[in-house]
Parts: structure tokens; sequence; C-alpha cells
């Protein structure tokens, strides 16, 4: 019979955040469709411009999600004392992402631009890395140094050696990398002053990323 010692090997690294992504969620709610549809172009067009503004180029903006549905609201009847769904409008929802190299007062003039704008977008931003998969690599690699120092512990401690490297166990899954730093851009933009400038964030650092991850290792002992 084999004799074989498992380990699991764990590797952490930590990375600077060395890109921004923001997404912006635009919405419109009006009785008719087509007042809908022209408020939605108009809240669009808005943001665009703005982006524009701030030195990006149209196509840089995605739309991640586009759709249009009838929307009812609960109106409660004072003689029966129950509520029923009255039809409230047309909702039309519009999101869209910009992605950029890290560049905080870049940043700053985009969302001061947003603010002025009237589009009035529901934001969120995040620091994460352009490339995820030289920081998963990094972790692996590191993984496998410590599976193999574990192995070779336990080896030496029972009196045997490490023989060949039979199977090695790891899932793959799509890894998601952010910084923790929160960043809150202040939505209901449009009914705020400007106080997205240029040199707000200029002295901000965001949080390095921590990542961990692990796999699997058998060997034969002999």
């Amino acid at each position: 019979m084999q004799r074989t010692v498992a380990v699991k090997g764990t590797g952490s690294v930590t990375a600077a955040p060395d890109r921004i992504e923001l997404t912006m969620n635009l919405s419109a709610l009006e009785p008719d469709y087509g007042r809908a549809s022209e408020e939605m172009d108009r809240k669009t067009s808005a943001l665009t411009a703005a982006a524009e503004a701030a030195g990006f180029e149209k196509k840089e903006l995605k739309t991640t999600a586009f759709n249009v549905n009838a929307e009812y609201r609960g109106v409660h009847d004072p003689e029966t004392g129950e509520y029923r769904q009255e039809f409230a409008g047309y909702r039309v929802f519009h999101g869209l992402s910009l992605g950029f190299p890290l560049d905080l007062v870049r940043l700053g003039e985009l969302l001061g631009g947003i603010s002025d704008s009237g589009a009035d977008p529901e934001l969120s931003i995040r620091f994460t890395v352009s490339d995820p998969e030289a920081v998963r690599r990094e972790a692996l690699e590191r993984a496998a140094v410590n599976a193999r120092e574990k192995a070779e512990l336990l080896a030496a401690a029972s009196g045997v050696k490490l023989g060949e490297l039979l199977t090695i166990q790891y899932d793959w899954a799509e890894i998601r990398l952010e910084s923790a730093t929160m960043f809150d851009a202040g939505n209901g933009m449009a009914q705020r002053p400007r106080m997205m400038k240029a040199s707000f964030a200029a002295d901000m650092t965001p949080q390095d990323i921590s990542f961990s991850d692990s796999a699997g290792f058998v060997w034969e002992i002999v």
C-alpha cells in the first residue's frame, strides 16, 4: 500500500490598488413611457458629457444593465382600511461603469462634473488591481512553498522522506479583489453643492488589498 502525506498550502499577499472602478446607476420614473425615456436620455447625455469633460472618451463608459419596468405602489384606502396597487409610472434604469488607472485627482474632477451635471446617479466606487491574476499567481506560488515546508516538516518528524508529488487539488474560482477603503461619494449629488474638487483626495491613500489562496498537495512518503 502506497504511503502518502496530504497537506494544505496557503499563500497570502498584499497588493496596492492601481485601478478605480466607478459604477453609476441612473433611474427615471415618469407616468408616460415616452417621458421616462426622454428623461433617461437627458441623464445619460449629461453623465456622458461630464465624463468627457474630465478627459474620458464616450466609449469608455460601459453599459452594465438597461431595463424598463412598470412600477406600482401601495395606496391605502381609508374606507376599507386595505391597500391597493396603483400604477406609479414607468421606471427606466441604466447602469454604467467606468474604469481607469488610479488617479484620485482625476476622480475628483470627474465627480465634480457629475455633481454639476444634474444626472444624479447612484454611485459606487471601488479600488482594485488591473491584473488580479498576477496576485493569484503570487499567492499560489507561496501556497506551494508553504505546502512543501509543511510536508517536509511532517515527514522529518515521522522519520520518513518525501517522494514524488502525486496530486494537486485547486478550485479555479473567479476572484474579486478590492481595497477595504470605503469611499462615500455622496449619492443624491444633484441636491448637494459642488463638494468634489480636484484636490479633495490628494492626500488619500487606499488601503492595500489582502488576498489569500490555498491548494491541496499529496506526496508519496518513502
